[in-house]
């Protein structure tokens, strides 16, 4: 038994470039348990700088001075960041306040319907089966309920925070875009020379998840905008909110379009009821889906990630059940670094 410990271990930790891998491995696992909350404007400001990066880089190349490019990319990204603050936001926070107080006739109408299910279909659902239903559903509203209205009064002191990151982010957005060779320079000071294995894992990474990161925020954007065109053609309710809920939810592989599907159903069905705007507003909405899925998808990733759909389940299973909500956000960017780190792991032979 310690032999084969010791075999391993010479095998997989005897070079010295993988103990400084892992030993960074170790620190950015740290400052993300121990002080992601207190760092979460940096993270969301270097991984917005790092996607804008990539159009000041094609302006630079079509032969604009490097401040100019900055200056234009960082100008369009703080016009798009004060739209969604000040039109974007306040139409969507609106719009869950109305939700939440006609919630109560919702499912009123909802149980209405149900309660029609044992006349209308008595050899497959029965009363009883409609009791059990109603009161699962009931117990589990009112835990939902309890919840919301204990994080909305918990959450009163962050609404400081909030306004301190609106602050914060776009500053270092700026700095992080005009300054990225500088700190990519200290930071490498503190780095030995021989660093090839984290070079190597470094451009895997950058490749995949500049990819990644770049579609996605090209889905989210044709996603929500065309799902809004169509809540919008439909004059369904809350169409702004529904739309920002479906946008982002391509954000989350497979998972994020099964579950924000439920209130797009929830809230045209208290709309129309079973009609016909019912069905062709679910006909459109499913082949937004379909497109998304089938087109866009592979239009925007083809070659760009190169995990397989067991790996992206698996990674949002485990990064979901660790980090709640930020895990599932997160788990395709941290699956691609976990890949990267195994495939450029160095193996001492046997």
């Amino acid at each position: 038994m310690i032999s084969s410990v010791r075999s391993f271990g010479r095998r997989y930790f005897s070079d010295p470039q993988a103990i400084l891998l892992l030993s960074l491995l170790l620190v950015g696992s740290f400052l993300l348990l121990c002080m992601g909350q207190i760092l979460a404007p940096v993270f969301a400001s270097i991984i917005i700088a790092y996607l804008l990066h990539w159009i000041t880089d094609i302006l630079i190349a079509k032969g604009m001075p490097r401040l100019i490019a900055v200056l234009l990319v960082y100008s369009a990204f703080l016009g798009f960041f004060l739209t969604g603050i000040l039109i974007l936001w306040p139409l969507v926070w609106q719009q869950l306040l109305r939700l939440i107080q006609e919630l109560p006739s919702m499912i009123t109408r909802v149980q209405q319907f149900i309660y029609l299910l044992p006349a209308e279909f008595p050899q497959y659902v029965t009363k009883e089966t409609v009791d059990d239903w109603l009161l699962t559903f009931s117990l589990q509203v009112k835990q939902n309920v309890k919840t919301f209205v204990a994080l909305s009064l918990t959450s009163i002191p962050s609404v400081i925070s909030l306004i301190v990151y609106v602050v914060l982010v776009p500053l270092l957005v700026f700095f992080f875009l005009k300054d990225y060779q500088t700190i990519l320079q200290w930071a490498g000071n503190f780095l030995p020379q021989n660093r090839q294995l984290l070079s190597q894992v470094w451009n895997e990474v950058d490749r995949q998840m500049g990819n990644y990161i770049r579609g996605k925020a090209a889905e989210v954007i044709i996603v929500g905008l065309s799902t809004y065109l169509a809540f919008y053609i439909f004059d369904m309710r809350y169409a702004v909110l529904l739309s920002v809920l479906v946008g982002l939810s391509v954000l989350i592989p497979y998972v994020g379009a099964a579950v924000v599907t439920i209130p797009v159903v929830f809230v045209a069905f208290f709309q129309w009821g079973l009609g016909k705007d019912f069905a062709y507003l679910l006909l459109v909405y499913g082949v937004i889906q379909a497109i998304d899925g089938s087109v866009l998808v592979p239009l925007l990733f083809s070659g760009a990630v190169s995990l397989h759909p067991v790996a992206i389940i698996l990674a949002i299973l485990i990064f979901g059940g660790w980090w709640g909500f930020w895990g599932l956000f997160f788990a395709i960017p941290l699956a691609i670094l976990v890949k990267a780190v195994l495939t450029a792991w160095p193996r001492a032979p046997i």
